[in-house]
């Protein structure tokens, strides 16, 4: 066995899909599936059944997954610890990033980064926070910076950067436009554009509607926050934003006593020992 074929197995197998493997890869999805077939040529057994457009672990499939995040893992540690015995800052670092905090936070710490560190590989997913969280916990990647999990697991380090601010937004014409401070029930009159509620940031937003027994009147949701920003400014309802987002394109209000905020920071596995370029890295991010 050698490690790319495990990656596309663990890849195919958490996808569920060969051609959201070929993706997370940056590979064909041929040459996902001929990795694939090389790995069960060699073990001598089926590990995917494929049902239409639908992918699932067969019985040796899932006997073979947690042995072979574990090799990933014990492969990865022994290159770090190799590189580390060198006592230089060097090698490949692994992170997951999310999408806003890619835009928004982090362009001049990888700026920074990479001038003080060029021997450091990057290698950089762009993802939801949820899906990095998850990579995360996995062992299978260093670092993510992400908005984070608002239940912490014991065996993730979790290093709070940056608190960020929420406020409701509406489009300019909206009717509560002129209404500088609003509560969740005149917000439940009209039409809400939330990220999505199973993320970090839309479970925020719901918990204070259920706290409160109220319901969204849901128009569309998506993950991305500044696809949502467009959507609130051309009138097609109300969202909760990141403040750092609101611009001169929306009208930004008040919630009646209560402010929202969601935390933004960085994380690792406890039991994954960080690299010097991981370590390195973390010394970067700002100080709360």
């Amino acid at each position: 066995m050698d490690t790319q074929s495990l990656q596309a197995f663990l890849a195919v197998a958490e996808n569920a899909s060969f051609s959201l493997a070929a993706n997370q890869l940056h590979l064909t999805q041929p040459a996902v599936s001929k990795r694939i077939a090389t790995l069960e040529k060699q073990l001598e057994c089926k590990l995917f059944d494929r049902i239409g457009k639908h992918v699932h672990l067969t019985e040796a499939g899932n006997a073979l997954l947690p042995e072979a995040r574990q090799i990933l893992l014990d492969i990865r540690k022994a290159q770090r610890r190799i590189n580390d015995l060198r006592g230089s800052v060097s090698g490949r670092l692994t992170m997951g990033i999310s999408h806003h905090i890619g835009l928004h936070r982090l362009p001049p710490i990888l700026r920074e980064y990479s001038r003080r560190y060029p021997e450091v590989q990057l290698d950089i997913d762009f993802m939801d926070s949820e899906q990095a969280h998850k990579r995360i916990l996995h062992g299978e990647m260093d670092l993510a910076v992400i908005t984070l999990s608002p239940s912490q697991e014991d065996q993730l380090q979790f290093i709070r950067v940056w608190e960020d601010t929420l406020t409701v937004a509406v489009a300019h014409d909206h009717p509560l436009a002129a209404t500088p401070v609003v509560t969740a029930r005149m917000l439940s009159e009209y039409t809400a554009i939330p990220p999505g509620l199973n993320t970090y940031t839309g479970q925020i937003i719901k918990q204070l509607f259920d706290d409160q027994g109220l319901e969204m009147d849901i128009g569309m949701s998506t993950n991305y926050l500044e696809t949502i920003k467009v959507m609130v400014s051309i009138g097609l309802g109300w969202s909760i934003l990141p403040l750092t987002l609101v611009d001169d394109t929306v009208t930004a209000l008040q919630l009646q006593d209560l402010k929202l905020s969601r935390s933004l920071g960085c994380v690792h596995h406890r039991r994954r020992s960080l690299s010097n370029a991981a370590e390195a890295f973390i010394e970067l991010l700002p100080t709360p």
